[in-house]
């Protein structure tokens, strides 16, 4: 029998690296950005065309590579990092896995230029499917320039497995924040199609978040500041009230390396319990120092995860920093048992002398002893039954916020409805009973209402008195202007548009002019991900993302009528079983199911 184990080539070996370091074009970005930090760059410019599937350049102002160096970078396990076992536990760098530029190159067409300070040429290489093409000297300037063109044009199934430009350039971004938030001392730059999206000069770490995600950041922002034996912390949290219904403004960075982790993001959350809900997530950007040899950064290809050797105590330290700060700077609520706020003294009427001395009288005649006695109890019934009652009827604060919920309340069901723990809408049918789920059959209804007017272009708007100018970051300014027209046809109506503000003339009738920010940042969040290419409509995205922002929530009452007016417009929905999103919107229960418990 002949042998069948060989050595692979080394082009097959960096396209099975590849696909392990090499994802998607933000994987290129993140090891590019990484290198030339390690080079000692203080300025870093990126360059971005059609979501890096064109073109993807790095280029900064660092130390270079000699000729002989810039050669061996792009062999496989070739670092300037490692020089024994011992050092991948006290790695300080950023890139140090040997084999990124190998496989990058191995699914790619690569051209490196760099130039050391004290030499009088450059090194220009040229390498295309791990072939080196030509290597010279050239004249450039000090640095490194490296363009990572047509990504993965070797292997086409890879390539097919991309998601859509928007997608991918979101991810690009999300790398480039990364870096950034953990570089303010270095300035970045990036464009993509030659349009800029960021320009962040040398700052400190505060003016670098709000420089990325707006001037709106920085009224939300808590320091945070903590050293002890195990970890010093620092950084910011936002305020309670800031917190978001999406998880996505959210760092952890351990020695200046941005990372995931479940179990610590809890111990922020937990420091925020009794500030904000269960279904909002904290906005926070806390930078860890810690020994190196406390951690182990080698248990994930792209170094976002990494395993602590004293987790527990990290856990109880941020928790205990995070709720210190909270409370600290009066973000968090305090107790004083020994004041009672009913009794203090108004603002302006503090250090205010009388005007005159209060005067007492004082009857000194009176006897309560002396007054007549009620002849009989039943006198007392007598008077009280004589007298004509009338009882206020109490309304409560929800429901008169939901009394103009929806616009026919006029029309009356046949059937008896009754409201099921404030989330279900029991109602009988000659068969039996249907039991309605009040925010499925509410979004169902908004989302076709929206529908309609959207497609036949008669979107209904309400005029405002003021414009509204809401603050947003650059990046969801751009989704925003993707979105704009599809947003005109649903009722808003847009005045000037910023790089950091959007303001609005009109919004849909349907749409609390309070709830318009919370209605715009949840179409830019569902927008972010990753949503399937195929069959996908603007506007059919924005009528459902409306209607799932705008319908009564779990837990809200309804009156009698707005119940039987939520039945009735369902069922004459077109497609009234399901949800927008394919939830089932009632369930039936016939008289014989009924018959068979019983």
């Amino acid at each position: 029998m002949s042998d069948v184990i060989q050595l692979l080539p080394d082009h097959v070996a960096n396209q099975i690296a590849a696909g392990e370091v090499v994802q998607r074009p933000a994987s290129v970005v993140k090891e590019l950005l990484e290198n030339a930090i390690d080079a000692q760059a203080d300025s870093i410019k990126l360059l971005i065309k059609d979501s890096g599937k064109t073109l993807i350049q790095v280029i900064d102002n660092g130390i270079g590579m000699s000729a002989t160096d810039a050669r061996l970078s792009f062999e496989r396990h070739a670092t300037s990092k490692i020089r024994k076992a011992a050092d991948l536990f006290h790695i300080q760098t950023k890139g140090f896995r040997g084999e990124a530029l190998a496989s990058i190159a191995a699914i790619a067409q690569v051209e490196l230029k760099t130039k050391q300070e004290n030499t009088a040429f450059g090194t220009k290489i040229t390498i295309e499917g791990s072939k080196v093409m030509s290597q010279e000297p050239i004249g450039s300037p000090k640095g490194t320039s490296i363009a990572v063109k047509n990504l993965f044009y070797n292997v086409p199934a890879r390539r097919n497995f991309l998601k859509s430009d928007k997608v991918e350039i979101r991810h690009i971004i999300d790398e480039l924040q990364r870096v950034a938030l953990a570089h303010p001392a270095i300035s970045f730059f990036m464009y993509h199609n030659e349009n800029e999206v960021y320009h962040l000069p040398q700052s400190n770490l505060k003016k670098r978040i709000v420089g990325i995600f707006g001037k709106k950041m920085n009224e939300k922002l808590v320091p945070i500041l903590e050293e002890t034996d195990l970890v010093n912390i620092e950084g910011f949290i936002a305020k309670p009230e800031f917190a978001k219904k999406k998880r996505g403004e959210q760092f952890f960075f351990v020695n200046h390396r941005f990372i995931k982790s479940p179990y610590l993001n809890h111990a922020v959350k937990t420091a925020f319990e009794g500030l904000i809900t269960h279904a909002h997530h904290p906005t926070y950007f806390l930078f860890l120092e810690v020994p190196a040899e406390s951690i182990d950064i080698n248990i994930h290809p792209t170094k976002t995860e990494i395993k602590f050797t004293n987790e527990q105590e990290l856990y109880a330290i941020i928790r205990a920093t995070v709720k210190h700060s909270l409370g600290q700077y009066n973000v968090a609520p305090v107790l004083d048992f020994n004041r009672d706020p009913n009794m203090d003294t108004p603002y302006s009427y503090k250090d205010k002398q009388p005007d005159k001395e209060p005067e007492v009288k004082v009857d000194r005649n009176f006897n309560p002893f002396q007054h007549k006695k009620t002849a009989s109890w039943e006198a007392l019934y007598t008077e009280a039954k004589d007298q004509k009652t009338h009882i206020e009827p109490i309304h409560s604060d929800t429901e008169n916020s939901t009394q103009d919920l929806f616009q026919d309340t006029s029309t009356t069901a046949k059937s008896i409805t009754q409201q099921l723990q404030h989330k279900y809408i029991v109602s009988t049918i000659k068969s039996g009973m249907v039991f309605i789920h009040q925010n499925r059959a509410h979004q169902r209804i908004l989302y076709e209402e929206f529908l309609t007017k959207m497609t036949l272009g008669e979107p209904s708007t309400q005029q405002l008195l003021f414009p509204m100018q809401l603050q947003f970051d650059k990046t969801d300014i751009q989704l925003l202007l993707e979105l704009k027209d599809d947003l005109e046809s649903s009722g808003f109506q847009f005045g000037a548009i910023s790089k950091e503000s959007v303001t609005l003339t009109g919004v849909p009738t349907a749409i609390d002019e309070q709830k318009v920010m919370g209605v715009l940042e949840n179409i830019i969040a569902i927008d972010k991900e990753d949503l399937p290419d195929a069959n996908f409509s603007p506007v059919d995205f924005i009528a459902k993302t409306l209607a799932k922002s705008m319908a009564v929530r779990v837990g809200q009452p309804l009156s009698a009528t707005e119940q039987e007016d939520l039945v009735n417009t369902l069922f004459n929905c077109k497609e009234p079983q399901l949800s927008p999103f394919g939830l089932p919107c009632f369930t039936t229960i016939t008289s014989n199911e009924i018959d068979q418990r019983l």
